[in-house]
C-alpha cells in the first residue's frame, strides 16, 4: 500500500510539474505576443523624424502653401491634374486603380501616403530619398502632371508670390519672356527642352530652385498626413490595460485568431512590423508581371536612379550636410540580389486601398493572401517567400484581421480638403 502511495503521489509530482511547464509555457507566449503586438501599436509611433534636406519640413507656412499646392490643377500641362487626382483624400490619398492616371498613364500603382514622412526612400523602387524630391518627379513626368518647372515657375510668380516669399525670399524676376519662356524644362518635350537648353544657366538654375521649393512646401503639407487609430490599436491598449472585455468588444474572435496568425505562423510581420506594419524596405515576394508591360526591376532600378538624381540629399538643393545623407552613402549599389524587390507598403487602411501590388496585379486581399499562401517562383530575381500551407479558415481570418487595420486619418479635417484658392480661375478638384 506505502509503494502504491509513493508511486501516485511521484505520479501527481508529475503531473504538476508538467502543468506547470504548461503553465509557464503559455505565459511566455503570451508575453511574447504582447511584446510583438504592442510593437505595432499606433501609440508606440514615434514622433515625425526631422528631415534635414528641407529646411522648411516643419513650418505651418510651407503646410498652407504646400496644400494650396497639393490640390492645384494648374501644377500641369493642361490645367486637368493636381497631386490630389492620383492621391485622393476621400480614398486616403490614393485613387483605387492598378496603374495611376495623370495626363497619361503611369507603370504603377498609386501610393497612400498617411505615414509617408516616416520612411527613408519613396516611389515604389525608392528612387526618391526625400518627399520632396518625390514630389517633383510626378510634376515633369510626361505621364503623370506633364508640365515644365518654368511653367511652374510663372504659376508661383503669377499666384503664390507672397506665400512664397514669406518663405523661401524674393523671386526672380520673370516677365522678361525672351529669358523665361512660358514653358521649358528638362523634360521629354523637344519644344520644351530646347527651350530649356537656349536660357541662360544662371536662369535655369533660378528657375530650378522656384521648383525645388515647390516640392519642399508640398512635403511640409504631406508630412501632416498621419494614421489614426484602429480597433486593432484600441484591441492591443485593452491587452496592455488586462481588460478582457474591451478586447473582446475591439476584436471578434475571427479577427484575433487572424491577428495571432499576422505574428506568428504567417509570417506577416517578418516585414510588415513597427507602428506602421511596414519595415521600409524593399523585398522580391515572387509578384506577376503585368502582361504586355516593359520589365519593371524594381529596387534594382531605384539604386541607380536615386544616386544619379539632381535632387537628392547629397544635391546642392538639399538643405543637409553630407554627414546626414547617411542612407545615401551607404546604399548598395549594383546588387544583383534588389532584382524585382518592391517597397512595402503600410498595411493600415489596408482594406480600403485595392488592388494591390505595385502595379495593381490582384484585384482583392483573398488573391493578395492565396499569392503568399502558395508562395510562387518569382518571374525575376529571387523571391523571399515559401509556402505557408494556410488553410481556407485561416486566410479568411488573416483577411478579418486585415480589415481591423482600418481608420480614418489622424490629421485636421481641414487638411484633408482643397483650401480657397488665391485666384479667380483657379479650378479645384472635381470642378
Amino acid at each position: 500500500m506505502r509503494t502504491k502511495r509513493l508511486w501516485l503521489a511521484a505520479v501527481a509530482l508529475v503531473v504538476l510539474v508538467a502543468l506547470g511547464a504548461l503553465a509557464w509555457q503559455r505565459h511566455q507566449q503570451r508575453e511574447r505576443e504582447l511584446e510583438l503586438l504592442r510593437g505595432l501599436w499606433i501609440g508606440n509611433l514615434p514622433a515625425l523624424p526631422s528631415d534635414p534636406t528641407n529646411r522648411v519640413a516643419d513650418d505651418e507656412r510651407a503646410v498652407a502653401l504646400g496644400q494650396h499646392l497639393f490640390f492645384d490643377t494648374r501644377l500641369s500641362v493642361d490645367g486637368s491634374v493636381a497631386c490630389a487626382t492620383c492621391h485622393v483624400p476621400a480614398q486616403g490619398f490614393q485613387d483605387g486603380l492598378p496603374l495611376g492616371q495623370g495626363v497619361g498613364t503611369t507603370a504603377r500603382r498609386t501610393m497612400p501616403l498617411a505615414g509617408v514622412a516616416y520612411s527613408p526612400w519613396f516611389f515604389w523602387d525608392g528612387s526618391k530619398d526625400s518627399l520632396w524630391a518625390q514630389a517633383l518627379g510626378p510634376l515633369e513626368s510626361v505621364v503623370e502632371h506633364g508640365g515644365t518647372r518654368m511653367q511652374y515657375a510663372h504659376i508661383i510668380a503669377q499666384n503664390y508670390r507672397a506665400e512664397y516669399e514669406a518663405l523661401f525670399g524674393l523671386l526672380p524676376d520673370l516677365s522678361d519672356a525672351t529669358r523665361f519662356p512660358p514653358s521649358a524644362g528638362p523634360v521629354d518635350d523637344a519644344q520644351a527642352r530646347a527651350a530649356w537648353e537656349a536660357m541662360r544657366p544662371e536662369d535655369r538654375e533660378a528657375v530650378t530652385q522656384i521648383f525645388v521649393n515647390i516640392g519642399k512646401a508640398i512635403a511640409a503639407y504631406e508630412r501632416k498626413l498621419q494614421p489614426g487609430a484602429s480597433r486593432f490599436d484600441t484591441y492591443v491598449e485593452a491587452l496592455m490595460n488586462g481588460d478582457r472585455a474591451g478586447m473582446r468588444a475591439a476584436l471578434t474572435p475571427s479577427e484575433q485568431a487572424g491577428m495571432r496568425l499576422f505574428v506568428g505562423k504567417a509570417e506577416c510581420i517578418n516585414c510588415h512590423n513597427g507602428p506602421l506594419l511596414t519595415n521600409n524596405d524593399f523585398h522580391n515576394t515572387g509578384v506577376p508581371e503585368v502582361p504586355g508591360a516593359s520589365l519593371d526591376m524594381g529596387r534594382a532600378q531605384g539604386v541607380r536612379l536615386v544616386l544619379e538624381d539632381a535632387f537628392n540629399c547629397l544635391s546642392d538643393f538639399s538643405d543637409a550636410e553630407p554627414e546626414e545623407c547617411g542612407e545615401l552613402r551607404f546604399i548598395k549599389a549594383d546588387d544583383h540580389t534588389l532584382e524585382r524587390q518592391f517597397k512595402v507598403p503600410s498595411l493600415r487602411n489596408v482594406a480600403e486601398r485595392a488592388p494591390y501590388m505595385h502595379a495593381g496585379q490582384f484585384a482583392s486581399l483573398a488573391e493578395v493572401l492565396q499569392h503568399y499562401n502558395r508562395a510562387p517562383d518569382a518571374p525575376h530575381g529571387h523571391s523571399e517567400l515559401r509556402p505557408l500551407n494556410l488553410s481556407q479558415r485561416e486566410l479568411a481570418e488573416l483577411e478579418a484581421f486585415l480589415r481591423s487595420l482600418s481608420a480614418p486619418l489622424n490629421t485636421p479635417p481641414e487638411l484633408l480638403e482643397a483650401p480657397a484658392l488665391p485666384c479667380l480661375d483657379c479650378r479645384p478638384i472635381g470642378e
